[in-house]
């Protein structure tokens, strides 16, 4: 049964080689882009991520997300500007900035106008290829808690707010990774130059 494409109602579901169902193939499955951090802040936001995030829902490590859904039969193109932008373009300055309450979720804020303009530099490159919630600039985060009951989420955005003090952020590349219904898989990753 490996390999055997299901159609469901509503998307195209496939049987990975694990056995396990998963949606989307490599022809189907959208594409996500996210902002790769330093070693050190991806350790600690994980660590944040597994403390908080609900176990059965927390499918991914910490992310900071620029595309939510691209469509892969464009992958050679992206592939090919991700790996042109992090040659072209330093890491750029980013910042902490606050805690984010978002109704059953936490995160914290990012500050990064340079991080903002090179994904409008995507973003123009992929007119006409983007969802509605990817045509808007992203007010970029890192989530660490969501899926709880409100309550839930505010306690903890009233625990993390009262130790944190804006700090820089390191982003040391881009990454691209197929959306399955679960756990990511990556295609690859790109660090910026110097």
């Amino acid at each position: 049964m490996t390999g055997r494409t299901i159609v469901g109602r509503n998307a195209k579901w496939a049987v990975a080689a694990s056995g396990r169902l998963v949606y989307g193939t490599a022809v189907t499955a959208p594409i996500i882009i996210t902002a790769e951090m330093g070693k050190t802040d991806q350790a600690w936001a994980n660590g944040l991520r597994r403390a908080h995030f609900p176990v059965a829902r927390n499918f991914v490590d910490a992310h900071i997300t620029l595309f939510h859904h691209l469509p892969p039969s464009h992958l050679p193109e992206m592939k090919s500007r991700l790996a042109a932008l992090v040659a072209d373009y330093p890491a750029p300055v980013a910042r902490l900035t606050d805690v984010m309450l978002m109704g059953n979720a936490v995160a914290f804020r990012i500050d990064s106008p340079e991080l903002l303009s090179l994904r409008e530099e995507l973003a123009d490159a992929f007119r006409g290829l983007l969802i509605p919630q990817d045509e808007a600039s992203p007010k970029l985060h890192i989530t660490v808690q969501n899926k709880v009951e409100p309550p839930v989420a505010k306690a903890l955005h009233t625990h993390l707010s009262s130790t944190f003090r804006p700090r820089p952020l390191v982003i040391s590349g881009l990454s691209a990774h197929y959306y399955r219904g679960g756990p990511w898989e990556q295609i690859g990753r790109w660090a910026f130059r110097g």
